[in-house]
């Protein structure tokens, strides 16, 4: 099972929760374990599903246990899964869909109180803002006090330690502030984010919903970064369309906008910026940076998509810079299983209901590519080892974060200043180059130590760079950390 130790795969790697351990990750999330109806518990027949159509909020899924008759058994293991992470230093992350239920018509809330539970259009049809049939009317006191009991029990009866919303864009804003309450009264360490949108519109005004231009009305709630995302790897339904990462000229200013952790900053144009055209998060913790979760295409596949004539070793550089992005930005990194070894679906752009075949992780890989594994721990390493890399406020990122003038297009550069954060190092660059040729960038003079390059790194150093007034040759779709 997920938390057997000692799993070994193809030329020995480690796999399952060994995996996750050597990769030095903080949180593990979990894709939704509650109740979920697109499966039939009582029968054994092979299936699959992401379990985005929640029935029962707060009754684990019976698929997952060993015996779905048994009641006791789906409790039972699912708490002996959260005591394994725990005892392997994880920290257990549960994804919850409030904003909507399967078969609305014959779930409980509808027979309980018909019309109570859901939003209504004007002309009495239940309105659909999660592309699913239905909307929770969270906004309504017995709505909100079921979600919040919901996810206060689940952090209490089974020690969970943050939750993940689904379409958080659905939720009003005075439910998710008493589901922080909540929690906060359990342990105010508990991690909340959600997807800061809807997936249609809802009749309940913009101004009262979770959506992310009011995360600045939330407390330590938290909402992904679609504007990094996109920025970096391409539209996310378009997939053949390439991001900066892959070349795509004009989406510096949306990966700069990630890098600050979608905060305000003096070094922005936010009016250039592809989707908000201003700061959302009032913190760094607000943002979660990320180019690729379960949804639509993993990061290879896309890659490989929108990059069609591209060699393997390419596509590899593409993958890294990517990631080394998103992990040497402000804000809270996230990384779905498997982009450590390069995983792919396929070319699948939503495998929620496709078989194992297309589902499982191939370990074999991890061991095919033993390079792109060790970067990433590399990576996940120096940024927990640098406080830098990790301001905790929006005043200290404005300060510290100086990003580098007149560079080509397609580049980006930036330094972090006067030891920030207090690290160690004085002063730290970061460069990159989108472009899928060298580019010539004007870096600072002085001596420089390289920790990364070329697919490397290396925190005692890979070599000195003595720069002068000359530009720095950055090469194609590349990053580069110089410190002193």
């Amino acid at each position: 099972g997920f938390t057997e130790a000692g799993t070994r795969g193809p030329g020995g790697v480690q796999t399952g929760l060994d995996h996750l351990v050597e990769l030095a990750l903080t949180h593990v999330h979990l894709l939704p374990i509650n109740d979920f109806a697109s499966l039939d518990e009582s029968r054994p027949a092979p299936g699959y599903n992401w379990g985005y159509d929640p029935f029962l909020y707060s009754v684990p899924e019976g698929t997952y246990a060993t015996d779905p008759a048994d009641p006791a058994a789906r409790i039972r293991e699912l708490k002996q899964l959260v005591q394994a992470l725990h005892g392997r230093g994880l920290r257990v992350v549960l994804d919850v869909v409030y904003n909507h239920t399967a078969a609305a018509d014959r779930n409980p809330f509808e027979q309980l109180v018909p019309g109570y539970y859901y939003r209504q259009r004007p002309d009495g049809t239940r309105s659909d803002a999660a592309a699913c049939g239905n909307e929770v009317a969270s906004e309504r006191p017995m709505v909100r006090k079921l979600i919040v009991e919901s996810v206060a029990h689940w952090a209490r009866a089974y020690r969970v330690d943050g939750f993940r919303f689904d379409l958080m864009g659905i939720l009003d804003l005075e439910t998710m502030r008493a589901v922080r309450t909540a929690l906060d009264a359990q342990d105010p360490t508990l991690f909340v984010y959600g997807e800061g949108w809807t997936a249609g519109p809802s009749p309940l005004p913009e101004t009262k919903r979770a959506v992310k231009i009011n995360v600045d009305q939330l407390d330590r709630i938290a909402a992904f970064s679609d504007e990094l995302r996109d920025g970096v790897k391409g539209h996310f339904a378009r997939q053949t369309e390439p991001g900066f990462a892959s070349g795509q000229p004009g989406l510096e200013e949306s990966v700069r906008f990630g890098i600050v952790a979608a905060t305000r900053h003096p070094g922005l144009d936010y009016a250039r910026v592809n989707y908000a055209k201003a700061p959302w998060a009032t913190t760094p913790g607000q943002a979660i940076n990320y180019v690729a979760c379960h949804d639509d295409m993993v990061l290879w596949d896309k890659l490989k998509t929108s990059n069609p004539d591209a060699s393997e070793a390419d596509l590899i550089r593409l993958d890294l810079l990517s990631n080394t992005i998103v992990f040497t930005s402000q804000g809270v990194p996230f990384l779905p299983i498997g982009d450590e070894f390069l995983r792919t679906k396929g070319g699948s752009h939503n495998s929620y209901n496709l078989p194992d075949s297309v589902n499982q992780l191939d370990w074999g890989r991890k061991a095919r590519y033993p390079q792109v594994f060790a970067f990433y721990q590399q990576l996940i390493a120096l940024r927990r080892a640098h406080p830098a890399f990790r301001l905790p406020t929006q005043e200290l990122i404005a300060k510290h974060l100086v990003f580098l003038p007149n560079l080509p297009a397609n580049t980006i550069g930036y330094q972090l200043r006067d030891h920030a954060g207090g690290d160690k190092w004085q002063t730290i660059t970061v460069l990159f180059n989108g472009n899928k040729t060298p580019a010539r960038v004007a870096v600072p003079p002085g001596i420089y130590t390289i920790v990364l390059r070329e697919g490397t790194i290396n925190e005692q150093g890979l070599g000195t760079l003595e720069q002068g007034a000359a530009p720095l040759v950055l090469p194609a779709s590349s990053a580069l950390i110089l410190v002193r």
